[in-house]
Order: C-alpha cells, then sequence, then structure tokens
C-alpha cells in the first residue's frame, strides 16, 4: 500500500509541475483605485473603422484592454498614446477623455470596458 501512495504523490507532483509550467501570467495594468467598488459592470464595445468618440467623462474608475484594432488614447493634460491589441488602460473617474479614438480608417476597434461602481452612477456622459 505505501509504494502505491507514494506513486500517486509523485504523480501529483508532476502535475503541478506541469501546471506551473504551462501557465504564464504578464501584468497589464497596475493602478490605485479611487473610491470604494461596491459592483462591476462589462462590456464589449466595437467602434466602426474611423470612429472618433466624443470627448467625455466617466463617473467611476473605468479599466479596460484592448481586444482587436488600435485607439487612440488621451487624458487631459496628458499625452495621447496608441493602444495595440493586449494593450490596458484606465479611465480615471471625472476625468476628461480627450480621445479614445479608432486609430484605422479599414478595421472596427474592440475592446472590453469594466466599470467599478461605486453605486449606480452612469457608466459614461458625454460633453457637449
Amino acid at each position: 500500500m505505501k509504494p502505491f501512495i507514494i506513486i500517486i504523490l509523485m504523480l501529483n507532483s508532476v502535475a503541478i509541475i506541469a501546471q506551473q509550467k504551462t501557465i504564464s501570467r504578464k501584468e497589464l495594468l497596475k493602478t490605485a483605485i479611487d473610491q470604494s467598488v461596491k459592483s462591476a459592470e462589462i462590456q464589449e464595445i466595437t467602434m466602426v473603422a474611423g470612429l472618433a468618440a466624443p470627448k467625455h467623462v466617466h463617473p467611476c474608475p473605468v479599466v479596460g484592454i484592448i481586444k482587436s484594432g488600435e485607439a487612440v488614447f488621451q487624458i487631459e493634460g496628458q499625452e495621447s498614446v496608441l493602444l495595440r491589441e493586449g494593450d490596458a488602460f484606465y479611465e480615471p473617474k471625472n476625468t476628461t477623455i480627450l480621445h479614445f479614438d479608432n486609430a484605422s480608417a479599414e478595421k472596427p476597434l474592440i475592446f472590453t470596458a469594466i466599470y467599478l461602481k461605486e453605486g449606480n452612477e452612469e457608466n459614461i456622459k458625454f460633453i457637449k
């Protein structure tokens, strides 16, 4: 019976080592959130080729990741950046977003946005 238990333990060890070699982690974004989060709303958003989002603010913090395409992203007071497929982003609450634009004139931009909510605030407010 003891040899059987030893073999089982060895097989478990091999399985754990194999899992550790097949799972990798890549940090995409690390940021402080300036509020308590009571709920999250996750949306996949598609923007047609060449579309520029209007100037806007989010009443809650937003984190997200570019699924496909490229976006020109600019927070007021900061330089614009080009977000590519796999890049993560953070939009602070109540901060003007000057650009979240599809950088391509041919391809759609698809991204996932996660709205981190304290209550029942709206996801977005457009600035006229």
